[in-house]
Parts: C-alpha cells; sequence; structure tokens
C-alpha cells in the first residue's frame, strides 16, 4: 500500500497515511477539523517487509539460501593468488 502526504490548508498541519489507491482521501485536518486537506506531490515511499525478493527471487537450484546483507562468514572468500611475474623483454640490439 502506497504511503501519501497530505497537508491541511488551514492550519499547515502535515501528516502521512497509508492507505489504499481505492481509499478516498481524508477531508477534514486531524488536528484543527478544517475540510481543506490536500494531497502532497512526493517523492515515492515503500517500505520493504519481510524476506524480501533478494533472499528467494532469482536464485538457481544450486545457490544456498543466505541473505547478503548478513555480515556472517557464510559468504565465500576468494582466494588471492599472487601475480605471475612475466620475463622480461630482451631487446635486441
Amino acid at each position: 500500500m502506497p504511503i501519501y502526504a497530505f497537508e491541511c490548508g488551514s492550519c499547515g498541519h502535515d501528516f502521512e497515511r497509508l492507505q489504499k489507491l481505492s481509499d478516498p482521501d481524508p477531508t477534514d485536518c486531524p488536528s484543527c477539523g478544517a475540510p481543506e486537506v490536500r494531497r502532497q506531490v512526493t517523492a515515492p515511499v515503500f517500505r520493504l517487509a519481510g524476506s524480501g525478493w533478494y533472499e528467494t527471487d532469482f536464485k538457481k537450484d544450486g545457490d544456498r539460501k543466505r541473505n547478503l546483507a548478513d555480515k556472517g562468514d557464510s559468504a565465500p572468500k576468494a582466494e588471492s593468488k599472487p601475480a605471475e611475474s612475466k620475463p622480461a623483454a630482451a631487446t635486441a640490439g
């Protein structure tokens, strides 16, 4: 459900409301009771709840189930190899 921001034109009170798209907007201000509430244009706001798609979706059958946000040692560590040294090219002179 989207979170909408509203403002009272009478007293300037700002408030947010979690409501369905089909729900009507509030008409009366919860602070002063004036019927001058209007919806504000804001940046999109959403809430991620639960384990999230990043943990359950888009995984192959062989992938281990792990939360990428955890700081545990369950993440595979990359092995570091020393860089191979290349022999210096001989210059003909």
